[in-house]
């Protein structure tokens, strides 16, 4: 550890921990999350944008950075990365490269790779009423009513629960509608892109297999699926077993894989109560996935469509807008730090009482450094994640080590960086420096003790 670094050489945050079977080590149990940056080309690939904003990071000095969900099918998906084809490797490569090149030591670098169903956005009355009627969903006589009779007797209109929804929120594709031949695609595709993680030089993978998308939409009671993988938890679990072994066999032992999942889903329905996966279904999950060979189990909440809040017309469902995705992104100071600790805490503890020693990362409102000791202390978790304290502050990893805590820039927890996440703008820090001109904000310099 660098001479700067030594003013809490004792404190747990400064210890290394082995981490998988391959002989890796994180150099402190300081987390960095994923987090989209909508940074990359319209097809996919790495720009100077985004190397920069990794290069920030890693000179940070965080013990492990997750880089942003990577798309593992082939599919257009706007200026996310992705990681699904070996044509993106040469571009990954590098990136990973320029990565290291920054690290003040061995720190670990990994990507999160996801699949993601369809989603459209909210159709106006009138465009709605043609396209479902060219389909044969609704009687040619839809036609001839006005926009707002439809929209009053939309009941009647539309008896079927589906379509009111898809009406209401814009389409949006689930795993009921996901035929078996596109299912046991889902374990090849990520194997693939850890293939390619490996070939671009990466430490591992995060699978992931959290909030609103195909893996936890799996894993989660919601889903009411009437065959071998759906309904019972053995059932729920197939599809996310056979893509750690399928990710497993491609890329052997020594590569680190483990995965992002929800310790609890607090979807709130319409009669008051709350819904989805618990604690207790999280405890269980935990310990079957890290059965199944993972290395690693970081811990989110929430981040569900289910209760997600009605889009504008012209917009798509953003599923961190209702009770669920509060719950996932704390948006006030007032909200409680370090509320999704506990989860994390009880699934360790699932998975100790299992025999299973691999480490569980927790995250959720956590920017001070005696809190995310005390956390450690107390054996609620093995690493401390936070994802808008670092953006906030890409150097307060270094700054916290050697002691420095009044030189970090802390986060307010304001809602401006998932606000520009929900717009799919380019995704800053309102305490960032602002550019010449006073429009946009840019990554501060590095900080020199």
């Amino acid at each position: 550890m660098p001479a700067a670094m030594t003013a809490r050489a004792d404190a747990l945050l400064s210890q290394p921990l082995p981490i998988g079977r391959g002989g890796l080590v994180l150099p402190n149990r300081i987390w960095l999350p994923a987090m989209v940056t909508w940074r990359g080309t319209e097809d996919g690939f790495v720009t100077d944008s985004v190397r920069e904003v990794y290069r920030a990071y890693a000179a940070g000095g965080a013990g492990m950075l997750v880089l942003e969900a990577m798309g593992v099918r082939d599919v257009a998906s706007g200026p996310l990365l992705r990681i699904g084809h070996e044509r993106f490797v040469p571009g990954l490569r590098a990136l990973v490269d320029e990565i290291r090149a920054a690290m003040p030591y061995r720190q670990l670098v990994v990507p999160q790779i996801i699949d993601f169903l369809k989603i459209a956005t909210r159709k106006p009355t009138r465009a709605f009423i043609e396209a479902a009627v060219k389909r044969g969903q609704i009687a040619e006589e839809a036609l001839a009513v006005s926009d707002a009779d439809f929209e009053r007797d939309l009941r009647a209109w539309l008896p079927d629960e589906r379509l009111r929804r898809d009406f209401l929120h814009g389409y949006r594709q689930t795993v009921m509608d996901l035929g078996m031949d596109e299912i046991r695609r889902i374990p090849g595709w990520f194997a693939a892109a850890a293939r390619n993680a490996r070939a671009a030089g990466f430490d591992g993978v995060e699978l992931h297999f959290a909030h609103a998308y195909t893996m936890a939409s799996f894993l989660s009671c919601t889903n009411i699926r009437q065959d071998e993988y759906g309904g019972s938890l053995e059932n729920r679990l197939r599809l996310p077993r056979e893509v750690v072994a399928s990710v497993r066999e491609e890329v052997g032992a020594a590569f680190l894989v483990g995965c992002r999942y929800l310790g609890s889903e607090d979807i709130l329905g319409e009669d008051g109560r709350l819904g989805g996966n618990t604690l207790e279904d999280a405890r269980a999950i935990g310990v079957a996935l890290g059965r199944a060979g993972l290395d690693f189990l970081s811990i989110s909440r929430g981040g569900k469509f289910d209760d997600a809040r009605q889009p504008d017309v012209g917009h798509a469902a953003y599923p961190y807008t209702g009770h669920s995705g509060h719950a996932c992104i704390p948006r006030t100071k007032s909200d409680p730090p370090g509320g999704s600790v506990y989860l994390a805490d009880g699934i360790r503890r699932a998975v100790r009482e299992a025999g299973l020693s691999i480490p569980v990362v927790t995250a959720g409102k956590i920017y001070r450094f005696e809190q995310a000791e005390e956390i450690l202390r107390q054996e609620r978790a093995d690493v401390i994640g936070m994802a808008r304290a670092l953006l906030a502050d890409p150097d307060l990893p270094r700054k916290w080590l050697s002691g420095r805590d009044a030189d970090v820039t802390e986060c307010v927890f304001c809602p401006f960086c998932e606000r520009e996440d929900q717009h799919h703008r380019v995704v800053t820090c309102t305490l960032w420096p602002r550019a010449p001109g006073g429009k946009t904000h840019v990554l501060p310099p590095r900080w020199t003790p």
